[in-house]
């Protein structure tokens, strides 16, 4: 099926264009920012060769929807979406940190509870929890924000403040709008029948100095979510949770042996493991958006986001 996994457009005033792991950022006269999201997959930081069907679409169409429904509480930089797969917005200085926040002992915290630490990016967790026990209070747990290609590292609150990554004034901000999107995303899961396990944020500040929300928001590749239903039951069983979020293409290539580590090959796709990723990433947005998904034409994916950027810019 038609993917788009890499642009090289020239649009109207262009100055730039960054390449991140999923998503491509063009700088339009230092001003505004045009951000593609392609339908590549990334996971323990690496870009798997194949594209999924879709998923572009999907993470932007989420991010775009959950932008709206938390701009009363944390100011963001969507200034409007002309293609099913394509943000605009305001042109920001991110800060170079990741906000990750954890309601549950899941994914990365739980590999690292599983070997024996008790302490994650300076915040000590309880002793007694088992993989996927919630948290007595959520966990704000941030990572660098990486270069292209490299991994995300986990940073302590304080170490953050020593390095002078972000101003204390800064950090607290981004602290208080974490747990506040945070506490917003679980409220509209809940309404979902679903769990908002764990997600992550990222911020920048506009010219005029104001902090807000940039990228994406509560999608599956930045989130993971459990279904409501019976999760305390499969906790009292030791039984593994319904997830809605990518997680379930990283234990596909841990169980084929790859996690991103020196040496270590990445296990063939089929079109019909393809396929599938495609599926469960509309089941995805279905679940939690609460809304039937509806395929835009991909028979011409770049010519069609093309168009529709240059018609937005001339207008």
């Amino acid at each position: 099926m038609n993917t788009i996994t890499t642009t090289h457009f020239q649009f109207p005033g262009q100055k730039s264009v960054y390449r991140g792991k999923v998503r491509e950022v063009y700088n339009i006269n230092d001003e505004i920012l045009v951000m593609i999201a392609t339908d590549r997959l990334s996971a323990f930081d690496v870009v798997m060769p194949k594209g999924i069907p879709y998923k572009g679409q999907i993470l932007n169409q989420i991010a775009t929807k959950f932008m709206h429904l938390t701009s009363d509480i944390v100011p963001n930089w969507l200034i409007a979406t002309p293609d099913p797969n394509v943000a605009v917005g305001h042109l920001c200085e991110p800060f170079k940190v990741e906000m990750v926040i954890r309601g549950y002992l899941s994914g990365h915290a739980a590999r690292e509870y599983a070997v024996g630490k008790r302490v994650l990016c300076g915040v000590t967790m309880p002793e007694g929890l088992k993989e996927n026990d919630r948290f007595p209070t959520p966990i704000i747990t941030p990572t660098t924000k990486a270069d292209n290609g490299s991994h995300d590292e986990d940073i302590s609150r304080e170490a953050i403040l020593e390095k002078g990554i972000v101003s204390e004034a800064d950090y607290l901000v981004l602290e208080n709008y974490t747990r506040a999107l945070y506490q917003r995303g679980t409220e509209i899961a809940a309404n979902r029948g679903l769990i908002l396990v764990d997600t992550k944020y990222e911020f920048g500040k506009t010219k005029d100095g104001v902090i807000v929300l940039i990228d994406e928001i509560h999608t599956p590749d930045s989130s993971r979510y459990f279904y409501a239903d019976g999760y305390q039951e499969r906790q009292n069983n030791n039984e593994e949770q319904k997830q809605l979020s990518k997680e379930f293409v990283r234990r596909w290539l841990i169980e084929n042996g790859f996690q991103g580590k020196e040496g270590q090959q990445i296990p063939n796709m089929t079109d019909a493991y393809i396929e599938s990723v495609s599926e469960r990433y509309i089941e995805l947005y279905e679940n939690i958006i609460g809304e039937q998904f509806v395929k835009a034409d991909i028979s011409n994916i770049n010519e069609r986001i093309e168009k529709n950027v240059v018609d937005f810019l001339k207008s």
